[in-house]
């Protein structure tokens, strides 16, 4: 699977953040993928993620709860969703 690290907009990035954890859950990638991915997604597009220390509504929008879920537990934040 190949993700750009680097995402121009606050919607490519909830997109490739969609992608990679359907992918998990389809188990097309391992756990270790997933987690390695989110990972990588928050470190170089960390400005596109949160703001004042929550999810930028647009990524609450795109993702959902339930994939932000994930993305916290990967990250291990208590952020508000």
């Amino acid at each position: 699977m190949e993700v750009k690290l680097f995402q121009k907009t606050q919607r490519d990035l909830a997109a490739s953040i969609n992608l990679v954890i359907d992918e998990y859950w389809d188990d097309s990638i391992s756990e270790k993928e997933m987690i390695d991915m989110i990972q990588k997604l928050y470190i170089n597009n960390e400005d596109k993620f949160k703001r004042n220390g929550k999810y930028t509504t647009v990524l609450r929008q795109q993702c959902g709860k339930r994939r932000l879920n994930v993305v916290s537990k990967v990250l291990d934040t208590n952020d508000d969703i």
